[in-house]
């Protein structure tokens, strides 16, 4: 199964999540704070922190540690909570 990760090609397994995904393809920091830009990845792991948002086919704050990835998502970085208007 392939994904793209911020515009590359990265493997995923099916049943991974985001998360495990860019963690199995050295990706440690995905997202950064929006006040400070301070770097964030994985850290609670069980969807609880919101630490992990990343955008998945163009729908922003999705938790990388819950969601599954699916054959073709283009999954890229955000910087802080992109909150609906």
């Amino acid at each position: 199964m392939r994904v793209t990760w911020d515009g590359r090609e990265v493997e995923a397994r099916p049943g991974q999540t985001v998360a495990g995904v860019l963690i199995a393809n050295g990706v440690r920091s995905w997202r950064t704070t929006r006040a400070e830009g301070r770097p964030r990845g994985l850290f609670c792991g069980i969807g609880v922190c919101f630490d992990c948002l990343v955008r998945v086919n163009g729908v922003p704050d999705v938790r990388a540690c819950q969601r599954l990835v699916a054959d073709g998502d283009d999954i890229r970085p955000q910087r802080g909570a992109e909150l609906p208007s």
